[in-house]
């Protein structure tokens, strides 16, 4: 079993940066591929991101690459995810998860979840 906490959400202008975190509890952390998703209201939960187990492997939505960066910091049990320029588009609840495989970018391919942070990007 796997505890997941995310952090680090909050309201930001268009333009802005936010970093979430996401702690780690339970599984070996550092053995897991981990990943980010985000659900907007009305929409489907979607994939922002996924990080292999060394941090040496990314992959990156379409509409967030070159704007969001993953990583994680494995002694320390923590994933990120720095976004840059905001979008009010990016407006949603974002959620990190733990991957079965490493190269999952659907829900289906996580197993367990955090409880969501909102992230609210205004115009």
């Amino acid at each position: 079993q796997v505890q997941l906490v995310e952090s680090g959400g909050g309201l930001v202008q268009t333009g802005g940066s936010l970093r979430l975190s996401c702690a780690a509890s339970g599984r070996t952390f550092s053995r897991n591929a981990m990943g980010w998703f985000r659900q907007a209201p009305g929409k489907e939960r979607e994939f922002v991101a996924s990080i292999n187990w060394s941090g040496a492997g990314t992959h990156y939505a379409d509409s967030v690459k070159g704007r969001f960066a993953i990583s994680r910091d494995n002694a320390k049990n923590t994933m990120y995810l720095q976004m840059n320029s905001l979008k009010p588009e990016d407006t949603a609840v974002y959620y990190c998860a733990a991957a079965l495989l490493w190269g999952a970018t659907t829900a289906v391919g996580f197993d367990h979840w955090g409880q969501g942070t909102q992230v609210t990007v205004s115009s």
